[in-house]
């Protein structure tokens, strides 16, 4: 009896502790657990940085796009300015029908292409662009009326939109309302002031030529006539 207990005392001293083993169980959990955090890690990365990417390349999209809008808007007005020059009223009537069938086909072929470069707004800046808008039609709308105070009104409002030194006063309260405006819609209506006093700058030397014309025949008939 007492040869049996000393042979079972020794065998239990002969088997390895329990602890360590779950201990080692509990390790290699944790070493599996780190292992998947890093792949994660890197993948997200790697997610990060592909977005990052396509974030340049929408930009970048979004700038051709633009660029595409300015090109149909500058395609539009030459196309116009030649049609309303001094040299198509002093050709023949039929080379200016003809060259006006070809004009008209450019534009036609022109607006045959839509461009449009949604501007993201809150609120605020939604009101804004209706403010400074309508206080550009405001004017627009009296040109016939006052050529020339409508152009001082233009420049002045044209001033509150650039960085650069103004040639005349410049417009506070819509520097005020611009300012409130999205970016590109800030760029927008600088475009469009410039575009408006440069049709005006065309009209003022259409008329003075017109103007120089029409002495000049008046001057022809006085001296036949002397």
């Amino acid at each position: 009896m007492a040869q049996a207990r000393i042979s079972a005392k020794a065998s239990e001293g002969a088997q390895p502790p329990q602890q360590p083993q779950q201990q080692q169980q509990s390790g290699g959990q944790l070493r599996g657990r780190f292992y998947r955090s890093t792949s994660m890690a890197d993948r997200s990365s790697r997610l990060l940085e592909n977005l990052d990417q396509l974030e340049l390349r929408v930009e970048a999209f979004r700038d051709a796009a633009s660029a595409m809008e300015q090109e149909k808007e500058i395609l539009l007005e030459m196309i116009h300015n030649i049609q309303n020059s001094q040299d198509m009223r002093h050709i023949s009537e039929g080379e200016r029908e003809e060259l006006n069938l070809t004009a008209n086909r450019l534009m036609g072929r022109t607006l045959t292409v839509e461009v449009s470069v949604e501007t993201i707004r809150n609120a605020q800046q939604q009101e804004s662009l209706l403010h400074a808008t309508k206080m550009i039609d405001e004017i627009v709308n009296k040109l016939l009326d006052d050529l020339e105070d409508a152009k001082m009104r233009l420049m002045s409002l044209y001033g509150a939109c650039t960085s650069d030194v103004p040639a005349g006063p410049i417009d506070q309260k819509f520097q005020s309302v611009v300012i409130g405006c999205a970016i590109e819609d800030q760029k927008k209506i600088k475009r469009r002031l410039e575009t408006l006093l440069r049709n005006l700058e065309n009209s003022e030397k259409s008329i003075t030529l017109l103007e120089h014309q029409k002495s000049s025949v008046r001057q022809s008939c006085n001296s036949k006539q002397d």
